[in-house]
């Protein structure tokens, strides 16, 4: 069995509960499955359970470079050296990341998070799109963290084949393998 969820922001990405957060417990109605990667609780977007723990590796492995695709907002706006510095991999806690597909994008049409970003009056924000194919705990934060560009939202699309499409934040798509 594969799950395609769009996680909400604020769910912890645990099927036990928590006493701050919601878990996938409460939208996930099946048993024995588990999340392929994690996101964590201030991520949103899809997140991959199965019951098949040789596909959960295959697609989370950093050795199988399965990309994820992510929509990355960051404070102020990168220039190109920037993004040449995300694809080429950046030092994070003295390991270099693997090279990145990185480009600036227009805003996309997502939806409305609560609660909504923090905006400065005196500060732009701007969003790139980051596909990586290795998923260290707060992989991305931390690389836009390494450049002087925090993340204010940060947005998994895709992972491999597999997409969110129009789903919905709390919704999910079950896919029979």
């Amino acid at each position: 069995m594969l799950i395609l969820f769009n996680k909400p922001y604020g769910v912890i990405s645990q099927f036990s509960k928590h006493e701050k957060y919601s878990t996938l417990k409460d939208f996930i109605p099946y048993q024995n499955v588990y999340p392929a990667g994690r996101l964590d609780t201030d991520s949103e977007g899809l997140l991959i359970l199965t019951d098949n723990g040789t596909f959960q590796n295959k697609i989370s492995s950093p050795n199988n470079n399965v990309f994820k695709t992510y929509l990355v907002q960051v404070e102020n706006i990168p220039n190109i050296n920037d993004i040449d510095k995300l694809s080429k991999g950046v030092l994070i806690k003295g390991e270099l990341t693997k090279p990145a597909k990185v480009k600036r994008i227009d805003d996309p049409n997502l939806w409305l998070r609560n609660p909504p970003i923090r905006k400065r009056k005196l500060i732009p924000t701007s969003w790139l799109e980051i596909k990586i194919s290795e998923g260290k705990n707060r992989q991305v934060r931390r690389m836009t963290a390494a450049i002087s560009y925090p993340t204010l939202r940060l947005v998994r699309t895709e992972m491999g084949e597999f997409t969110i499409s129009d789903m919905k934040p709390g919704e999910f798509s079950v896919i029979e393998r």
